[in-house]
């Protein structure tokens, strides 16, 4: 599927389900007779912008219209206009205008926009948000929210001074494992939370990703403590009902880039993927179709190298960080997380006044390289890739687990609904929200749907992070400008599903 965030991340069992639990997936009333299509635009036609695409000429039509491109590069607009007249059935191109950057306002107002769609760079979302607020539309935004303090008050002035609408797409909290872990915790089943422990480990191909593109520079990402970890710090505010309150970090870039590739006797290196024989390091854009048709031939128009190595100069971020943030109601988390890692899954446990849950899952447990050097993205498209992972796998299988005990209870087994799509199962639950919102069927008993205020509290930790690294200090939320002042959000009261 075109859809998932990153080509390289893991594609887990849990999105092999068509229809999804009804314990998770809303139910939505019939679009009234006659009611027109809201009309979208997609600004930033990287990668992340096909999950849109293929959600508005498909399952969401009937609710939704593209009517629009915006992008600085002309070549990846042309792809994705080659791919809405394929899925519409036409017999080329769609033909949707396309705009530069400077022309989002004329876009609006021309295309008579209804919502912007911002997936692009994020040190480019707050300006992008504002100004499309300002020109008249809501917006959909893909996290992180922003990059930094500043980020969040042009953001915040701008709903306050157009009451325009900003949805976040953490997709995450869709994941059915993830809900399942904030139903343990809002039904009391634990008690009162005292203490969280997560730790994210990104395996050597995810994680390496992220050092080849342009997440590589902290200026344009924040650094993957505020592009990456807003998902893991958005689903810890989400799970507790609350907000952070302080922040301390320590981080460092300890195991890509040219110095640590020096220091380890890597050798020369090249400057990319592309053409590369038998270095597992190296990302060959060829292999793929669609990452060759956005990047590879669009260079020509912008110069930007998708598959830069990951041991070249350049890099600005860390790939390993640990966090300790204090939460406003007296919780405490620790969080870590790791970019080269043999695995890639996560792990969390939540202590509370009345016992303990434990939520494992595992990812992608091997990373198998083929007889050319290169890893496998999909071990499962060929049989002796599919039987080298399964053997490697015997002792890491991909799976989920959520576990719960209670004092001088037993340990047993929490339930965990299926979901549908990628993200563990999650996105497509997401896309419902997104697209058909205002006719869903009675409230969301777990709170799923994110706006500015849950994209605030989340890169406010990642903000902090930033600021601790830099001072060598705890810094308090409190002191951090972010435009308006986090607030504590009352937990959702649910009914156990697990009688135990």
């Amino acid at each position: 599927m075109s859809g998932d965030q990153n080509p390289t991340a893991p594609r887990p069992s849990s999105a092999a389900s068509a229809t999804g639990d009804p314990a998770v997936v809303p139910q939505f009333a019939p679009v009234p007779a006659g009611r027109a299509r809201r009309r979208y635009a997609v600004v930033g036609t990287g990668h992340r912008a096909g999950m849109y695409m293929d959600a508005i000429t498909g399952p969401h039509a009937d609710v939704a219209e593209l009517v629009a491109w915006c992008d600085t590069n002309p070549a990846r607009m042309a792809y994705y206009d080659a791919e809405v007249g394929r899925a519409l059935g036409l017999d080329g191109p769609a033909g949707l205008p396309t705009y530069g950057p400077d022309g989002l306002e004329a876009m609006v107002v021309e295309q008579r926009v209804d919502v912007v769609v911002v997936t692009t760079p994020d040190v480019t979302h707050a300006d992008l948000v504002a100004r499309a607020q300002a020109a008249g539309a809501d917006v959909v935004v893909e996290k992180p929210l922003t990059t930094t303090d500043a980020g969040c008050r042009t953001i915040t002035d701008s709903v306050k001074a157009t009451g325009r609408d900003v949805v976040m797409t953490f997709n995450y909290r869709y994941s059915p494992r993830n809900s399942s872990l904030r139903e343990v915790i809002a039904s009391g089943e634990i008690g009162e939370v005292t203490s969280v422990h997560f730790e994210w480990v990104l395996d050597t191909v995810h994680g390496a990703d992220y050092f080849r593109r342009w997440h590589r520079q902290r200026q344009n990402s924040g650094s993957l403590l505020i592009h990456k970890s807003s998902h893991h710090f958005d689903l810890v505010n989400w799970w507790l009902g609350d907000v952070p309150a302080r922040v301390y970090a320590s981080a460092g870039l300890r195991f890509y880039g040219a110095a640590n590739a020096a220091a380890r006797g890597l050798g020369d290196r090249p400057e990319r993927g592309t053409g590369v024989v038998g270095d597992p390091w190296s990302f060959d854009l060829t292999a793929d179709p669609r990452l060759q048709a956005l990047y590879l031939d669009a260079e020509q128009h912008d110069g930007y190298l998708r598959d830069r190595d990951v041991f070249s100069e350049g890099i600005t971020i860390d790939d390993n960080m640990a966090l300790v943030v204090d939460y406003a109601r007296g919780a405490t988390m620790t969080y870590s997380l790791n970019a080269h890692a043999p695995w890639e899954g996560y792990t969390v446990a939540v202590n509370g006044t009345k016992g303990r849950a434990e939520l494992t899952v595992v990812e992608r447990g091997v990373v198998v390289i083929d007889d050319r050097g290169h890893v496998v993205l999909d071990p499962s498209a060929t049989p002796e890739t599919q039987q080298a992972k399964l053997d490697a796998e015997g002792i890491r299988p991909e799976g989920e687990r959520l576990v719960v005990q209670k004092h001088w209870q037993a340990a047993r087994e929490w339930p965990i609904p299926a979901g549908i799509g990628g993200h563990g199962g999650g996105d497509a639950i997401l896309l419902m929200d997104v697209f058909r919102r205002d006719l869903r069927i009675g409230d969301d008993p777990l709170g799923r749907a994110a706006g500015y205020r849950d994209g605030l509290a989340a890169v406010a930790v990642g903000i902090a992070a930033n600021e601790s690294l830099r001072t060598g200090q705890a810094v308090r939320i409190a002191d951090l400008d972010l435009g308006e002042k986090l607030t504590v959000v009352e937990p959702v009261e649910t009914t156990p599903t697990d009688a135990g």
